[in-house]
């Protein structure tokens, strides 16, 4: 696959302080990403920084092998053919939704633009409110009208920087999997900022974890969470705990709950050394004929399911998730095995994985 979009060694600083460090990343040809992380990790800056709006202060940002950016230049934003869709959607309230999508287009010819506006109007499914006002729609038919408008003068990329966070959660992942279906049906590639792990699987096939303004691991949602490249990735992406053990023979771990095998990352850790292994919810299997009991100190019912909180002899927490009919009540001790079929561990003295 082509590079698509090649971000090279950044640096991006508010004076005194740096919010984007040393960061590189390439995004196939397109593709769908997502740039992951908590508030504050540098996420929006970077998006900005793409966009033109945010100068170098070290480092290279290229499109399609053009350069857009550098330490002493930088292509104005009108220039790159990106477009743009924030948080605050900015529809226009005294224009119709057909003159909202059509805003951009007028250097376009008259029938140009009234030909762009039906084709974006029937992508989006919105055919029929072309003459309404946008406080006629509901949340999610204004996000599509925006998304119409940022797509109408055909960008190469669409930055999207949070613009779901105002919805609910279910409508939330419902939406970034609608205008993920609609930038692939238009060709459009995407970059989408979010602090919401399941909006970024909903959405990308490429996910960036940002922490401190570096980028921590850029990759698929199944390694993000399979493969994390450091702990912080591993408490970032899922739930889970890191269980104390020491690495015996053949990669297996001798921990509280017995020894612990799997198919596992080789990078460095050898027989002997103390390690943590990252144990997630569905690592950990009710079994009421299991010896392993654990105390029930916290329950969330989720509906289908119960996430437990589950206190060990020694203190030790984990977190189970369980199908709804196994109603437990706090305190009371249960059975359980573990069931790790990718052992992602770490050494204790806060190094990177095993």
């Amino acid at each position: 696959m082509t590079t698509f979009l090649e971000l090279i060694d950044l640096d991006v600083a508010y004076p005194p302080r740096k919010v984007i460090r040393d960061l590189t990343l390439r995004m196939s040809h397109a593709g769908i990403g997502c740039l992951l992380g908590p508030s504050g990790c540098g996420k929006t800056t970077l998006l900005r920084a793409i966009a033109g709006f945010e100068p170098l202060r070290h480092g290279s940002i290229r499109l399609e092998g053009i350069e857009l950016s550098r330490p002493d230049w930088t292509l104005p934003p009108e220039q790159r053919r990106i477009g743009l869709m924030f948080q605050d959607l900015a529809l226009f309230p005294h224009l119709r939704v057909a003159d909202n999508i059509a805003f951009g287009l007028r250097d376009w010819k008259t029938g140009e633009r009234r030909a762009r506006v039906v084709e974006l109007l029937k992508l989006i499914g919105l055919e029929e409110y072309a003459g309404r006002y946008p406080h006629q729609l509901s949340g999610g038919q204004q996000q599509r009208v925006a998304l119409a408008r940022a797509l109408a003068p055909r960008p190469r990329l669409l930055l999207l920087d949070e613009p779901f966070s105002n919805l609910d959660v279910t409508l939330r992942e419902d939406l970034a999997r609608e205008v993920r279906t609609i930038l692939l049906r238009e060709g459009t590639s995407g970059l989408l900022v979010s602090h919401d792990q399941f909006e970024a699987f909903a959405f990308a096939d490429e996910i960036g974890v940002l922490h401190q303004g570096r980028l921590l691991q850029w990759d698929s949602a199944y390694n993000l969470y399979h493969r994390p490249a450091d702990r912080f990735v591993a408490n970032f992406i899922g739930q889970g705990v890191l269980l104390p053990g020491r690495l015996g023979g053949e990669g297996r771990v001798n921990t509280e709950l017995g020894e612990i095998g799997g198919k596992s990352l080789d990078r460095g850790c050898v027989a002997g050394e103390q390690v943590e292994v990252l144990v997630r919810p569905d690592d950990v299997v009710h079994d009421d004929d299991s010896p392993l009991r654990a105390e029930v100190v916290e329950r969330a019912f989720r509906g289908a399911e119960f996430l437990y909180t589950l206190k060990l002899p020694s203190g030790a927490r984990l977190l189970c998730l369980t199908p709804s009919h196994h109603d437990h009540a706090l305190g009371q001790r249960i059975g359980i095995r573990l069931d790790i079929d990718h052992l992602v561990m770490f050494r204790r003295d806060g190094g990177g994985d095993g």
